[in-house]
């Protein structure tokens, strides 16, 4: 149980933080407006992208099941489009990897959060 809850905070705590620090850049720093449009993005969905990874990072803590369910949901769709996205356009290794590594640590959020359920 102790060994479950390591897993689950530390997980989403990596997985919230990183998105936070991500929105910033996401909406401040121009390079990311840049390689939105690399990726043939919008930039008007860059600033939606932003604000969602802020509010993501803020459900994926509440209590309530279905806005965390919600935030699960939104950031894996992120993250498996940003593994397409930059394979797709040929970008670097560490670019590609990037989405599939934070899925994986958002998995191991969810499911460790979902043993954690199961086990009150």
């Amino acid at each position: 149980m102790k060994k479950m809850k390591i897993m689950y905070y530390a997980s989403t705590g990596i997985i919230s933080v990183m998105m936070l620090f991500i929105a910033f850049e996401t909406l401040t720093k121009p390079e990311v407006k840049v390689s939105m449009a690399h990726l043939g993005f919008p930039d008007y969905f860059r600033i939606e992208l932003g604000i969602a990874k802020i509010i993501g990072a803020v459900l994926i803590w509440m209590p309530f099941r279905l806005l965390k369910e919600i935030a699960y949901i939104g950031f894996a769709i992120m993250f498996a489009s940003a593994f397409i996205a930059h394979y797709v356009m040929g970008d670097s290794i560490i670019k590609v990897i990037t989405g599939v590594v934070f899925l994986v640590i958002l998995f191991t959020s969810y499911f460790s959060n979902q043993k954690l359920k199961l086990k009150q």
